[in-house]
């Protein structure tokens, strides 16, 4: 409804129009700038122009009343009946399908984690903000593949089996050797522990929501890149077969193979992945890879135009870190020093919804602290249970009321202020989606179930919904937040609980 109304107004006005919600309701229900950002084209005063603009804007059946404002803003009040038109509209799939008349093929590698050890924290950003990117390109109509790749070759792995192998034979650890609790625990099985670490992150992964639809191995793709080779712009030096990516888009040619004996280097690895993937029919392939990966962007887009693809089939989505404070402590984190925070260690303190919220609820270009203490707690100080709340204070309302959903509800001629907050948050939803799938900023979902989680708390205080003379108009409106705060909710992989 907002980018209908939106719309409307753009044609009028000539020019994309950008629709704000105003602090002060007596500032209208909405308002735009668009007179300010035209007028020095139209070489015109902004006032005047928005002027103009306000009249032609009152002729809009969905438009109750339009003024002028300081330099130039133009403020709107919306009519109760396209309030109750937007009201009507909002159900369980309320936002899908932004981009079905674009759909593609879309690839999300969720994790490339090594399976020298349980998930860490940091790893479970990576999947909680992959897969929450996937659930919003699926809403929005894409067809999306999740996929997790193994990165189960190569010296960290033979390090990790070196490590496990010397802690059962009372043996000193390799130079650089993976240590902590785990370790010991893996050398008191009888099990290879790389193939015991793959199943457990199989485990872990779909514990954490996470559904994974193909399974990659490092090993698998490797078996890809002699055939590869001739496809390359190479040249030898210095003992080693580079890649001449720097003609390419890189910032500097990249390491091939060891002339020595032939080994690949792990770019080789990169290229063989790139093609696997595109080969696969993927309009986009999507990385999700962390902090100390930013060389990554250049090197695969090189890598895709050096076989022939079109670069921009990659997208390489970068994220930050994560740092756990507990007790007001910032914990310090390595896997190999076995200073580590594994992903089941946080859910076991504060479960799967606070995980995966306070994981995705920043942006991924900056890192992440999460308060243990505060995340664990069960009060409306922390952010997922205040919305988790409102919908189960919701599901307990229509649990005590008999009615069906009915869309034809008599909306009264006028409406409280807390009802038209709420109905014009609701109808912001399926914006905040798909700005969110194309931004793949999955952290404005919380932000926004926050809003709406507070929009009905306040109507909630303030008015009463069984037994009021306006029942059946509030029951309508309330099962419309519960629609979308449980619509939010999933798309960022938390569940929306009937009862606390």
């Amino acid at each position: 409804m907002v980018d209908r109304l939106a719309a409307s107004l753009s044609e009028l006005a000539g020019a994309p129009v950008e629709l704000e919600r105003p602090s002060d309701p007596e500032h209208g229900d909405y308002a735009t700038n668009i007179a300010l950002r035209t007028a020095p084209q139209r070489k015109q005063p902004p006032r005047e122009l928005a002027a103009e603009l306000a009249a032609r804007a009152q002729e809009l059946e969905e438009i109750e009343r339009a003024e002028v404002a300081g330099p130039g803003f133009l403020n709107l009040w919306v009519t109760t009946a396209w309030l109750a038109e937007a009201l009507q509209e909002i159900g369980p799939d309320y936002g899908s399908g932004s981009a079905s008349d674009q759909a593609q093929r879309i690839q999300v590698e969720l994790i490339s984690a090594n399976p020298a050890g349980p998930l860490t924290v940091g790893s479970a950003r990576n999947g909680a903000y992959g897969d929450s990117v996937a659930r919003l390109l699926d809403y929005a109509g894409h067809d999306v593949m999740r996929e997790y790749y193994f990165n189960d070759a190569g010296r960290q792995v033979d390090l990790f089996r070196a490590s496990v192998e010397a802690r059962r034979s009372g043996q000193e650890l390799p130079e650089g050797g993976y240590q902590g609790e785990y370790i010991n625990e893996l050398a008191a099985l009888e099990v290879d522990p790389v193939q015991h670490m793959l199943g457990e992150i199989r485990r872990e992964v779909a514990e954490f929501r996470i559904d994974i639809d193909t399974w990659r191995h490092q090993g698998e793709i490797e078996e890809e890149v002699a055939a590869l080779l001739p496809r390359l712009d190479t040249y030898e030096a210095e003992g080693t077969i580079w890649a001449r990516t720097s003609a390419y888009g890189d910032d500097k040619d990249r390491p091939l193979i060891r002339s020595s004996d032939g080994s690949y280097l792990y770019f080789a690895a990169d290229v063989a992945y790139v093609r696997d993937k595109l080969e696969r029919g993927f309009d986009l392939a999507i990385y999700v890879l962390g902090a100390d990966h930013h060389g990554y962007v250049g090197r695969l887009k090189a890598a895709a135009a050096m076989l022939g693809y079109d670069p921009e089939r990659i997208e390489v989505l970068i994220y930050q870190l994560v740092h756990i404070v507990e007790g007001g402590l910032t914990k310090k984190i390595s896997k190999r020093r076995g200073d580590v925070v594994f992903l089941h260690e946080l859910v076991e303190k504060i479960g799967v919804d606070a995980a995966r919220w306070y994981l995705i609820s920043r942006g991924h270009d900056q890192p992440i602290d999460i308060d243990v203490d505060l995340a664990a707690e069960r009060s409306q100080k922390n952010p997922v249970y205040y919305v988790q709340y409102a919908h189960a204070r919701i599901a307990g309302i229509l649990r005590n009321v008999e009615a069906a959903e009915d869309s034809s509800v008599i909306v009264p001629k006028e409406l409280e202020r807390e009802e038209r907050d709420l109905i014009k948050r609701l109808a912001e939803f399926p914006v905040i989606a798909a700005e969110a799938a194309e931004r793949r900023a999955p952290h404005a979902i919380p932000i926004y179930a926050i809003r709406v989680a507070d929009d009905f708390h306040r109507f909630y205080h303030e008015h009463r919904v069984v037994g009021s003379e306006t029942e059946a108009f509030r029951l309508a409106l309330v099962r419309a937040a519960q629609h979308v705060i449980a619509r939010a909710l999933d798309l960022i992989g938390v569940e929306a609980p009937e009862r606390m």
